[in-house]
C-alpha cells in the first residue's frame, strides 16, 4: 500500500523524525494561508502515488503566499503520469547545505532489511545509481548496526562524515518505523542537512505491506482509493485476488501458484494476460459471478480464460457459477474453459447441458484462447 507525502510525514513524526513544517490543502485560498502561516519561502508539492512530480512541473517554490496561491491553482491543473492532482503539501523551505539519501527496503534473497545510502540525494538518484553505482552503498541493517565497531558504522561515516552520528541516530529511527509497521520500501530523498545542522526528512516515500495490514488497523486510515481501479475495489470486496495487467486474455484460476503458472503460458503461447485473478479455495457460484463482472469489466479483454484445477475449489459449484454468470451478464467474449479435480464430471455435465464444454488440459485451453486473441495456435 503507497502513502502520499504527507502521510508518510505523519508516521514520520509519529517515531520522532524531523520533518519540515507543512500543511495539506485542496485548494489555492489554504495553500496561501498556510504559507503565511509558515512565513518565509514554501515549497509546494503535488501529492499522487508516483515520482517524477518535480520534472512534471508539480513541485513549486513560492516565496510569498501569493505566489503559493498561484502555484497550487497551476499544480491543480496537473495530471502527472495520468494522475489528477487534488491535493498539494505547503511545506517550508529548507535552507539546504546538502543532500543524501536514505532508504530501507527487503532484500528478500538475503531475508533481511538493507539500508541503502548516497552522499548524492536528490531528484536524479535514479541516474547516480545507474552511472555510479559506486556512489550508492548497500548494507544489512540489524538492531544493533548502528555500534561504532560494526561495518555499517563506516559506511555511515563515509557517507555522512562528521554528520555521521546524527545520521545513525536518524536511521535507528528509520528501522524501528520499518520494522514495526511492516514496510516494504521506506526511502527519504532527499534527507536534507541544513544550516543549522539538522537531518531532515525533506521527502519522504512509505509502501507497507498489504499482508500485513491485519496486524495495523490504524493504518487503514492511509489506504488511497486512486492506487487501485475500481476493479482491484470490486475484487476486494469479494474477496478475490486480482492485480490489473495490460493484455487482452482475462484469466480466472483457482490458486496463485496456479494463476502464475497460467499467464507464463499465455505469455509462452504468443498471448497477453489482462490481469491476475484468483479465486481462492471458495466454490461460491457468487464468486465466480463477481469475478466474470471484473474480466468484463476490462475493454481490452478480448477472450476469456477460465482455468479451474478443483481440489477444495468444487468443480461443479464453479459451474453453476459460470452458468448463472451466463444467464445474468452480456458475455461477448469467447471464452475456453478448463475444468478439472474435485467433482469435475460434475462440473462439465453442468456446462455441457447449458451448451458449453470444458477441456481437461491447460496447454489445450491456453493454446485455444491465445488464437482467439490472434496468437498461435
Amino acid at each position: 500500500m503507497k502513502l502520499h507525502e504527507f502521510q508518510a510525514r505523519e508516521l514520520l513524526r509519529q517515531f520522532d523524525v524531523d520533518t519540515a513544517r507543512g500543511t495539506v490543502v485542496t485548494d489555492a485560498e489554504d495553500a496561501a494561508r498556510a504559507a503565511a502561516a509558515i512565513g518565509g519561502a514554501v515549497m509546494v508539492k503535488a501529492q499522487v502515488l508516483t515520482g517524477g512530480r518535480g520534472k512534471a512541473g508539480g513541485v513549486k517554490r513560492a516565496l510569498t503566499p501569493e505566489e503559493a496561491r498561484n502555484a497550487t491553482q497551476a499544480i491543480l491543473r496537473l495530471s502527472i503520469k495520468n494522475l489528477p492532482v487534488k491535493r498539494v503539501l505547503v511545506v517550508e523551505a529548507l535552507p539546504v547545505v546538502r543532500e543524501f539519501y536514505v532508504g530501507l527496503t527487503v532484500d528478500r534473497q538475503h531475508r533481511l532489511v538493507e539500508c541503502i545510502l548516497s552522499a548524492e540525494g536528490g531528484v536524479d538518484i535514479e541516474r547516480t545509481a545507474e552511472s555510479s553505482p559506486e556512489k550508492i552503498v548497500r548494507v544489512p541493517y540489524f538492531d544493533k548496526s548502528i555500534n561504532n565497531k560494526t561495518p555499517f558504522a563506516a559506511d555511515v561515516k563515509t557517507v555522512f562524515g562528521e554528520n555521521a552520528e546524527k545520521a545513525s541516530e536518524l536511521i535507528a529511527k528509520l528501522y524501528r518505523l520499518f520494522n514495526e509497521k511492516d514496510c516494504s520500501l521506506l526511502e527519504i530523498n532527499p534527507c536534507v542537512l541544513t544550516a543549522d545542522g539538522r537531518l531532515v526528512a525533506a521527502d519522504a516515500k512509505i509502501i507497507l505491506d498489504d499482508n500485513a495490514l491485519f496486524k495495523h488497523p490504524d493504518l487503514e486510515q492511509y489506504r488511497n482509493a486512486e492506487e487501485y481501479g475500481a476493479a482491484e475495489i470490486d475484487a476486494r470486496r469479494s474477496g478475490l485476488s486480482f492485480v490489473s495487467l495490460d493484455g487482452t486474455v482475462g484469466c480466472m484460476v483457482n490458486g496463485a501458484g496456479l494463476a502464475m503458472a497460467t499467464m507464463d503460458l499465455i505469455r509462452h503461447f504468443g498471448g497477453s494476460p489482462a490481469n491476475f485473478l484468483d479465486v481462492g479455495g471458495s466454490s461460491n457460484p457468487e464468486k465466480v459471478l463477481a469475478a466474470l463482472k471484473i474480466l468484463l469489466s476490462n475493454p481490452s479483454v478480448t477472450a476469456i480464460l477460465i482455468n479451474i484445477f478443483g481440489g477444495i475449489t468444487r468443480c461443479d459449484d464453479i459451474a453453476r457459477g459460470i452458468v448463472m454468470a451466463k444467464q445474468r451478464l452480456a458475455i461477448r467474449q469467447p471464452m475456453v474453459i478448463r475444468l478439472t479435480g474435485t467433482n469435475g464430471a460434475q462440473g462439465r455435465e453442468i456446462l455441457g447441458k447449458e451448451g458449453t464444454t470444458a477441456v481437461l488440459g491447460m496447454t489445450e485451453a491456453v493454446r485455444r484462447v491465445v488464437a482467439m486473441t490472434g496468437g498461435a495456435l
